[in-house]
């Protein structure tokens, strides 16, 4: 049934999982099941000029370039039904070669975050997101896991006091920076400054 929860992990290891995969260093194991909300949601894949497997399984006349990045970057749109043009009777037919952003996509990180996307084309993945429950087995997990709810909570108070360059424009950025932000909520209440100069280094990171 679509009310029952699912298990999403214990917080602490999957916050561990999740940021290395942000970071470029694995990817993220999500159980999805049968679910390919992600796959259905109107979205427009990433796909950078190192992702040379990712290329060559894709048909060139799906790519275009990506606005505002630089030459080789490149955009996999979708079909008139908001479905990934990779998707075939409900399966990935590039799964083992399927970009970066698809390998560290985890709709886990709304949840994490307390964070709902409003988007219409999103609602799939807004039910699947509402059944993921977190464990919490230990005083830090607790700990942490309020962390990433009170980055997401400032991120969304605060929006308009975060420099364009930084500041979160969708829910899902809101939500992915909530997790990459979470400790510098640890120790209580950091100040628009703090954040912006973690979302700074963030960006930097990013970049280079």
């Amino acid at each position: 049934m679509d009310g029952d929860t699912l298990p999403a992990g214990t917080i602490t290891v999957w916050l561990g999982e999740i940021r290395r995969a942000i970071d470029g260093d694995g990817e993220s194991d999500v159980p999805c099941g049968e679910c390919t909300a992600c796959c259905e949601a109107s979205q427009f894949i990433h796909v950078g000029p190192d992702e040379v497997d990712a290329l060559a399984h894709i048909p060139k006349a799906l790519l275009f370039p990506a606005p505002g990045l630089p030459k080789g970057h490149r955009l996999m749109g979708y079909d008139e039904h908001g479905r990934c043009p990779m998707l075939v009777d409900g399966r990935c037919t590039i799964y083992a070669h399927r970009p970066r952003t698809c390998r560290t996509y985890d709709c886990r990180v709304f949840a994490a975050a307390d964070v709902v996307d409003t988007d219409p084309s999103k609602s799939r993945i807004v039910a699947r997101a509402r059944r993921w429950r977190f464990d919490e087995p230990l005083q830090d997990d607790v700990v942490r896991h309020g962390a990433v709810r009170a980055a997401a909570r400032f991120l969304e108070d605060n929006a308009d006091a975060l420099p364009l360059r930084v500041a979160p424009v969708t829910a899902t950025q809101r939500a992915v920076l909530a997790v990459e932000l979470h400790e510098t909520f640890l120790d209580g209440d950091p100040t628009v400054a703090d954040v912006v100069e973690a979302l700074t280094a963030l960006a930097g990171r990013a970049e280079a």
